[in-house]
């Protein structure tokens, strides 16, 4: 396989944890024959900082011209200030809208060897598995109207949540095909006793659910779902939400996993996949090889499922991180003693149970 992937490494810890899961991908190349090309391009303050721009259009070119986009983190003090389409998020923002990619899909899984790193007590956390799909070109992250408007001395701004059914209909229906391979069941989540834009989200999902029979679906309010996440997580298998909601619920149920340096993401739907560990850019622990990549490495193993429809590769990456956490190796967002290693370290062992997976696959085939 030819897989052309663009690689933004982005701000702060990204260009350290993107460069483990390009490792990552390039041992499965190596080994499976594949041909992988990467471009690494600006984004975010060093996009800023070279083009003047968080997105600046060489990078979204090749971005449109890849198969699968990497990327690390956005977002830096130094850039805060800056307002409107100046900032960072805003470049990330566009590249989603012109990616297509209406689909974020967010994996909490709590892998038995991390369920005491978890603030939450190990009997409610051990075992929760769920996937959130999150709805992502839509809401208040892209309505129109929105403005901060002065009027003498008074000022006030306003944002718009705005959903047409068909926006609804397609990313619900990534949920429940979603669910078919999982445990059967989909949460819906909005606030349809408050927001209009949810009545219709609640209606709109109502409609098509009868497609699939074998699927059990609820409903429940926000509030109620982000008291579920962290009372009774084992409840959930596909939640689907809306963009905001999913924004907010998605970081909370990292609690689930430890910390929020486990989770990957993969945004779907358009023509080119974008991948990104859910984690922020970490400006004050950049350049010091302490942060965790395994969030980075899951997004490369969604890359490889979603984008190069490779499932046995991704599945062999993600046994390759189970791994390496139940051979007791934490960095330090994950460890509760000074036993950690590094953002490095944690990269060598991850691409060395790789490698084993692979001599033992190939010991296996010979006999």
């Amino acid at each position: 396989m030819n897989l052309k992937i663009a690689v933004l490494p982005g701000d702060g810890v990204g260009d350290e944890v993107t460069a483990q899961a390009v490792r990552v991908l390039q041992t499965i190349a190596q080994h499976e024959n594949h041909q992988f090309e990467f471009t690494e391009m600006p984004i975010g303050g060093v996009g800023i900082t070279k083009k003047n721009s968080p997105l600046p259009d060489e990078t979204l070119e090749v971005c449109l011209n890849s198969d699968a986009v990497l990327l690390g983190a956005v977002g830096a003090p130094e850039f805060d200030h800056l307002k409107g389409e100046m900032r960072c998020e805003a470049g990330l923002l566009k590249l989603r809208k012109r990616l297509g990619a209406f689909a974020n899909l967010r994996p909490s899984v709590c892998y038995e060897a991390l369920a005491d790193c978890s603030p939450l007590k190990t009997e409610i956390v051990a075992g929760a598995d769920i996937l959130i799909v999150r709805e992502l070109l839509g809401g208040l992250y892209f309505g129109e109207p929105r403005q901060i408007e002065t009027n003498g001395a008074n000022r006030e701004a306003y944002n718009t949540m705005r959903y047409s059914a068909a926006e609804i209909e397609r990313v619900a229906r990534v949920a429940f095909e979603a669910a078919q391979t999982r445990g059967k069941k989909v949460t819906s989540v909005d606030k349809a006793n408050v927001l209009e834009t949810s009545q219709l989200w609640r209606e709109t999902v109502n409609k098509i659910a009868p497609e699939y029979p074998e699927i059990t679906v609820e409903h429940l309010y926000v509030d109620a779902c982000a008291m579920a996440l962290v009372t009774n997580p084992k409840r959930f298998d596909v939640i689907l939400t809306e963009n905001l909601f999913g924004d907010i619920l998605s970081d909370e149920a990292a609690v689930l996993t430890g910390s929020l340096g486990m989770l990957g993401s993969a945004s779907i739907g358009g023509a080119v996949g974008l991948y990104e560990p859910v984690h922020g850019s970490a400006p004050d622990i950049a350049g010091k090889n302490i942060a965790n990549p395994i969030g980075a490495i899951a997004s490369a193993a969604m890359l490889l499922r979603y984008s190069a429809q490779l499932e046995k590769s991704a599945q062999n990456v993600e046994s390759a991180i189970v791994k390496v956490l139940s051979n007791g190796h934490r960095t330090a967002d994950l460890s509760k003693s000074n036993n950690t290693i590094g953002t490095s370290e944690m990269g060598d062992l991850i691409v060395e149970n790789l490698e084993e997976i692979y001599k033992a696959n190939r010991a296996f085939s010979a006999t």
